[in-house]
C-alpha cells in the first residue's frame, strides 16, 4: 500500500478543522510539535490502496510569519527534509474571502509542492447570490480546484478523488523550478540565485524565503546562517521592504486572476453577518452582550456542574468505602484510598466544569462569535501586555484556571500567551468560593447591610474585582520584564455567522477532556500520593505516641464518637511530617497573623484551595462531614495561643483571604502550566512569584489592620 503525507493548510477560520474531521473521523490524535507548544493534529484515512497520513497545520495568513504558529509552518515548508514536509497540500480557502486567502496559496504554489485548492463554505457563498467559475480559476492558477461545504460533507468525495489523482501524478520533487507566479526584481533574483546555487535548492522562491528568514529557520546551521548573511549583504537584499513589495504584487496578481472568476449581484442587501455585527460589535452594546453571555455561562457552570461533580465525588467515596470494607487494614489500603483514589477524584471532579465551559465556548467559536470578542477587547488588553484572545481565557478563569489556560492556545503571540497563562490563576475561581465563604463570615456579620445590599455579598464581589485588577497589574509588569522579538498586533478575520457543527464541537470537547485527564492527571495523582505520605507518616513513633496521648485526653472530654475520631486524627496530623512542616514554617507565617494550624492548611491547600475547609475541620476536631457553618463557629471561638484574643480577628481573616486570593495553590493548574509551556521553568516562576505576592499582600494587610 502506497503511503503519502498530506498537509491541510489555510487561513484561520477557513474550515480546515471541519475538513480534517470529515476526512479522518475519529482516527485522529493531538500532540505538540517537538520542542514547541503548538498543537500537532494528525489523522489517517485510506483511498483505494493509498494510505494517507493527514496533518492539520496551524492557521496561517502568509509565509511572512508574525507568530510562532506561522513560523512553524514556515519551517516545515522551507525544509524539504523536515519529517512533516508534505507530499501534497490541500489548501482550504473560504470562498467568501477568496482574494485574501489566495495570498498564501500563491506562495505555496511557488514552492513547487503539489496543491489542491478547496473552496470551502460554498453554501454561504451561493446564498448571497454569488457564482464562481472554478474551471477558469483552475486554468489561471494551474492547480486542481474543487468546491466544498465541509459542514454538510459536500465535496469531500470529490476532494478524495482529486487527491488520489494528484498522488498518482506526483512528479520528482527534485525537478528544478526557477519560475514563480511572483516576478522577482533584480536584487531578489540575485540573492535567490546565490542561495539557490550554494544550497542546491532547485526552487527560486524557497531560496528567497531562506534569504528572508535565515535568522529563525531552525534547521539551518550557524555556518548556513553566516553564509546566507553574506549573500544578502552582497546583493543588498532588503528584508522588510521586499516582503511588502511581494505581498502587494501578489494581491495585484490575485485581483487580475479574479476577473471573470467570481460574479456577484450588482445590488445586494446588507447580509445577515453585517447586520448582526452592527449590534454585537457595537462600542457599548457589544461588551454588554458579551458579559451577559458570560454571566449565563458561569451560572450554568455553577448550577449544571454541581450535580455531576457530586456524583463523581460520591462515586469515588463509594469506591473508597468498598475498598476499606473489603481490603485488609494496611498502609497500601490507605495509599489506595487516601492517595490514589483521592488524587484521581481530584482530577475527575473537574470534568463537568471543563465540559460545560468548552461546550459553551465551542458553540460560540463555531458560530463565529468569539472572533468578535477578540476584536472588541484587543485594544484594552494590548495596553497591559495581553491580547484580545486573552479576554476569553481570563473570563474562563472565573470558573477554573485549568480550562482557561488550555484555551490560551488560540493566542498566536507567545509573549501574550505566556502572560495570560501566568496571570490566569489570579482571577478568582470556583475553588476559592468555600474559602471565601468561611473567612468572609468571620470578618463580616451576616446581618450587616448597606442599603438593600448584603455586606457579605459586597465583600465577595470586591474580592472578585481585586483579582481582576491584580491580574491586569501583574500582566503589565510582565509585559515590561518578558522580552520577545514577536511583533504584537492582532490580525484576525471575522468569519460569517453560521450554525455550530455539533461534530466539530464534540470532537474538540473530547480532545480537551482527554488532554486534561491524561496530561495533567498523571502529575496530580503523583502529587496527591506525596501529600498523603506527608500527612500519614511521621518520624520515629511520633504518630503512635500522639494517638495514645489523644486517646488518654479523650477520657476527660465529652465528645461523640465522630468528634473523638476527628480529635485523634488532628493530633496524629500534628505529629505527622505535614504537622512538623507546619510547626517549622510557623515562624515564617507568624508575621501574617497565622499559627502552625493555619500553616498545615496552607500546605495541604497547595494541592487545591478547596482542601482548606476540610483541613480546618480536621484540625479543629470537627468531623469530615460537618457543615461549613460548624467550621466557622469553631474557628470563630478559637483563641490565639496563650491569650483570650480571638485567633480569627478581622486582621487575620483578611490576611488569610488575601493569601488565598493571590497564592498559586492548585497543583492541577501548575500541571497544566507545565504542559502548555513545555517545561518546569514557567510553572516554578508562577508558583514562586504568586506565593511571594500573596505573602507580601497578607503582611501588608495584617499590619495595617492589626
Amino acid at each position: 500500500m502506497k503511503k503519502i503525507k498530506v498537509a491541510l493548510i489555510g487561513n484561520p477560520n477557513a474550515g480546515k478543522s471541519t475538513i480534517f474531521n470529515d476526512l479522518t473521523g475519529l482516527r485522529q490524535k493531538t500532540a505538540n510539535f517537538p520542542g514547541v507548544t503548538v498543537d500537532k493534529k494528525t489523522g489517517s484515512f485510506t483511498i483505494d490502496t493509498t494510505h494517507i497520513d493527514l496533518l492539520d497545520l496551524p492557521g496561517t495568513y502568509s509565509l511572512f510569519p508574525n507568530s510562532k504558529d506561522e513560523k512553524l509552518v514556515g519551517n516545515i515548508l522551507c525544509n524539504p527534509m523536515h519529517p512533516n514536509f508534505p507530499d501534497v497540500i490541500i489548501y482550504v480557502a473560504d470562498v467568501n474571502q477568496l482574494e485574501r486567502h489566495l495570498l498564501l496559496a500563491t506562495q505555496i504554489i511557488d514552492l513547487n509542492i503539489p496543491v489542491i485548492l478547496a473552496l470551502n463554505m460554498i453554501d454561504l457563498f451561493n446564498q448571497n447570490g454569488n457564482t464562481i467559475d472554478t474551471e477558469l480559476l483552475q486554468k489561471k492558477l494551474g492547480i486542481p480546484v474543487i468546491v466544498t461545504d465541509a459542514r454538510h460533507n459536500i465535496g469531500i468525495d470529490q476532494l478524495k478523488k482529486t487527491l488520489l489523482a494528484t498522488v498518482d501524478n506526483i512528479k520528482d520533487s527534485s525537478n528544478t523550478q526557477l519560475s514563480t507566479l511572483y516576478p522577482f526584481n533584480s536584487i531578489e533574483k540575485a540573492s535567490a540565485d546565490l542561495v539557490n546555487n550554494h544550497f542546491h535548492l532547485n526552487n527560486a522562491y524557497r531560496a528567497k524565503l531562506w534569504a528572508h528568514h535565515h535568522n529563525w529557520l531552525d534547521f539551518l546551521t550557524i555556518a548556513d546562517v553566516i553564509q546566507i548573511k553574506s549573500f544578502v549583504g552582497e546583493s543588498k537584499f532588503e528584508d522588510i521592504r521586499f516582503q511588502i513589495d511581494e505581498t502587494m504584487a501578489r494581491f495585484a496578481y490575485i485581483q487580475r486572476i479574479m476577473q471573470g472568476v467570481v460574479r456577484s449581484p450588482l445590488t445586494k442587501q446588507l447580509d445577515f453577518t453585517l447586520k448582526l455585527d452592527r449590534i454585537l460589535t457595537h462600542k457599548y452594546i457589544g461588551p454588554l452582550i458579551f458579559f451577559g453571555l458570560m454571566f449565563i455561562l458561569f451560572q450554568s457552570i455553577f448550577s449544571w456542574a454541581e450535580t455531576p461533580m457530586t456524583w463523581i465525588e460520591d462515586g469515588f467515596s463509594l469506591m473508597g468505602e468498598f475498598a476499606k470494607n473489603h481490603l485488609p487494614s494496611a498502609w497500601y489500603t490507605d495509599l489506595l484510598i487516601d492517595g490514589l483514589l483521592a488524587g484521581l477524584s481530584g482530577v475527575m471532579v473537574f470534568i463537568p466544569q471543563i465540559t460545560i465551559l468548552f461546550l459553551f465556548l465551542g458553540l460560540l467559536e463555531e458560530s463565529g462569535y468569539m472572533s468578535r470578542v477578540v476584536y472588541m477587547f484587543d485594544h484594552i488588553m494590548q495596553k497591559v501586555g495581553l491580547n484580545g484572545r486573552s479576554m476569553v481565557a481570563l473570563i474562563s478563569s472565573g470558573a477554573c484556571a485549568i480550562p482557561a489556560i488550555m484555551s490560551t492556545r488560540t493566542i498566536g503571540n507567545w509573549k501574550e500567551r505566556l502572560i495570560t497563562i501566568m496571570v490566569a490563576p489570579i482571577i478568582p475561581c470556583s475553588a476559592r468560593i468555600p474559602v471565601y465563604t468561611v473567612l468572609i463570615a468571620l470578618m463580616v456579620p451576616h446581618d450587616q447591610h448597606f442599603g438593600p445590599f448584603n455586606a457579605q455579598g459586597i465583600a465577595f464581589m470586591l474580592l472578585y474585582l481585586l483579582g481582576i485588577a491584580m491580574s491586569l497589574i501583574v500582566a503589565f509588569i510582565l509585559k515590561q520584564l518578558i522580552k520577545s522579538d514577536e511583533r504584537s498586533y492582532l490580525m484576525i478575520e471575522l468569519p460569517h455567522y453560521k450554525r455550530p457543527l455539533w461534530s466539530n464541537v464534540f470532537l474538540e470537547l473530547k480532545e480537551k477532556i482527554f488532554s486534561f485527564v491524561f496530561g495533567a492527571g498523571k502529575i496530580i495523582i503523583v502529587i496527591s500520593i506525596v501529600l498523603w505520605f506527608l500527612a500519614s507518616f511521621g518520624p520515629y513513633d511520633n504518630i503512635e505516641v500522639a494517638s495514645k496521648k489523644a486517646t488518654q485526653d479523650l477520657r476527660s472530654m465529652v465528645l461523640d464518637s465522630t468528634q473523638q475520631k476527628a480529635y485523634i486524627q488532628s493530633k496524629k496530623l500534628e505529629a505527622s511530617y505535614a504537622g512538623l512542616i507546619g510547626k517549622t514554617i510557623e515562624p515564617a507565617i507568624q508575621p501574617l497573623g497565622f499559627d502552625w494550624k493555619i500553616g498545615i492548611a496552607l500546605i495541604t491547600s497547595f494541592a487545591a484551595r478547596e482542601v482548606f475547609v476540610g483541613t480546618m475541620a480536621t484540625i479543629y476536631s470537627i468531623g469530615g462531614d460537618a457543615e461549613e457553618s460548624s467550621v466557622r463557629e469553631r474557628m470563630a471561638k478559637e483563641q490565639r495561643s496563650g491569650t483570650i484574643k480571638p485567633m480569627y480577628d478581622f486582621a487575620t481573616s483578611l490576611s488569610l483571604i488575601i493569601f488565598y486570593a493571590f497564592a498559586m495553590q492548585c497543583m492541577s493548574t501548575l500541571a497544566i502550566t507545565k504542559k502548555e509551556t513545555n517545561g518546569w521553568k514557567w510553572p516554578v516562576i508562577q508558583f514562586l512569584s504568586l506565593t511571594a505576592l500573596a505573602y507580601l499582600g497578607s503582611w501588608v494587610v495584617y499590619h495595617l489592620f492589626s
